[in-house]
């Protein structure tokens, strides 16, 4: 079998079907001791933060290197990130930096799920990147006598996920993904009894250049509570009708449309408008966003508002001017993980009814197995225009069911982790993995 097979960045058009641990086969000498253990496999440390981070399975699946809990004691650190195709499915990106002697490897492989896909499916699919990767790390490194290959050819072979000629196929849909979804939900007690139904759709279009999508949703709760002095009951209805549209106009810059409407009881809002042209611009190419982001995003436009009751402004219903600028910063790197972004808004014809937000987390690993971890958000809120006149009842501030009147907001959380002890058990027990009591 060619070298060049091994690697999937040397044949995009095939997507990864088979199970690594079937392709990438241990071949280990038995009476190796503890230190030649230990030289005699890369030590892999994988760093995850996102969707399909299960690293009991990719351990159970690969079980021919050493799965280690820092970085400091790995030979390759594997950096796993992900983003959203436009047929549904995700793109999940693996970056193979080797550390130590290994410091100068650098090697990236992609794999991308189906919308149709299972979580099976979708975690056999990045096991087994994920063992080809390391087959070439070892094979790159030194490492002899490890894996062996083994063939399989398949009788029909997966097709990438990217855009596709009308020579090559021909998709009577023109690129357009549609979702539809419902949910009942009842809980209760004694003296408590809930009941939601929730239903939703989306339609999107996703080409390199341009981006189409358009959602709704709908909401109905119904809260029964017994109360001393009699029963509460409270019936609310919300809805929401949402579209945009996005064009690249060139490499860091973005130009779009946001239109929707929707209706929120608990914002004291019966029916709200908006329509707003939108400007990006990205420090960074898109293609790196999901490992590096740098973008200022601006939007200007109307804004109808139809209010249940009237405002504490005396307002039925009026149509105001806003606009909103974001700044985001995030950043995904073998020292941990970092964002921040800075928000501020305001209506055109009172520059004192404002939104300003900041807000932003951090994962730093200090040293050998101490890793610090932060977010925070802080928020002046001088715009609720939307506030009825009328204070909320006890009942809706103790359920949320009626915005109150605030200052400010905030939510600060810090916490750390540590972890020491033996490097070298690579042992996956699943067993009692869930348990109810």
């Amino acid at each position: 079998m060619p070298v060049e097979a091994l690697n999937p960045l040397s044949d995009a058009s095939r997507r990864p079907v088979l199970r690594a641990r079937s392709l990438v086969a241990a071949v280990l000498l038995a009476t190796a001791g503890p230190a030649a253990a230990q030289n005699s496999r890369p030590g892999v440390f994988f760093d995850c933060a996102g969707p399909r981070c299960d690293s009991r399975y990719y351990r159970t699946e690969i079980s021919w290197v050493h799965w280690v809990n820092d970085k400091e004691d790995a030979t390759v650190h594997v950096m796993m990130t992900s983003q959203g195709t436009g047929a549904g499915g995700r793109e999940y990106l693996l970056d193979f930096i080797g550390v130590g002697e290994q410091d100068g490897y650098r090697n990236q492989h992609t794999f991308r799920s189906l919308p149709t896909d299972t979580d099976r499916e979708q975690l056999d699919g990045i096991a087994h990147t994920l063992g080809l990767g390391l087959a070439l790390f070892a094979s790159h490194s030194g490492y002899r006598g490890l894996v062996s290959l083994a063939g399989n050819r398949r009788e029909e072979e997966a097709i990438a996920l990217g855009v596709v000629s009308r020579d090559e196929v021909e998709d009577p849909w023109n690129l357009w993904v549609f979702r539809i979804d419902g949910e009942v939900g009842l809980d209760g007690e004694t003296s408590e009894r809930r009941v939601s139904l929730e239903g939703g759709f989306s339609a999107s279009r996703v080409t390199p250049t341009l981006r189409l999508r358009l959602s709704g949703d709908v909401e109905h709760d119904r809260y029964s509570i017994d109360l001393s002095d009699g029963l509460f009951a409270d019936d609310r209805t919300r809805w929401s009708l949402n579209s945009r549209v996005v064009y690249a106009v060139l490499e860091h810059w973005s130009v779009g449309m946001d239109a929707g409407g929707s209706r929120n009881p608990n914002y004291n809002q019966d029916l709200r408008l908006e329509l707003a042209p939108a400007l990006e611009y990205s420090v960074f190419p898109y293609e790196e966003a999901t490992r590096r982001s740098f973008t200022f995003f601006y939007r200007v436009g109307p804004a109808f508002r139809d209010y249940v009751e009237p405002t504490m402004y005396g307002e039925t219903e009026e149509t105001r001017w806003e606009q909103a600028m974001e700044v985001r910063f995030t950043q995904r790197q073998p020292w941990g993980n970092a964002s921040v972004n800075a928000r501020g808004s305001h209506f055109l014809h009172d520059l004192d009814r404002r939104l300003l937000s900041f807000g932003g987390d951090l994962s730093f690993r200090i040293v050998r197995g101490l890793e610090l971890n932060f977010s925070g958000n802080v928020s002046s809120v001088a715009d609720q225009i939307y506030l009825p006149g009328e204070e909320a009842t006890d009942e809706e501030a103790l359920l949320r069911l009626q915005q109150r009147a605030t200052d400010f907001d905030y939510g600060i959380e810090v916490g750390f982790q540590f972890r020491f002890g033996s490097i070298f058990n690579n042992v996956v027990n699943n067993r009692f993995r869930r348990r109810w009591f």
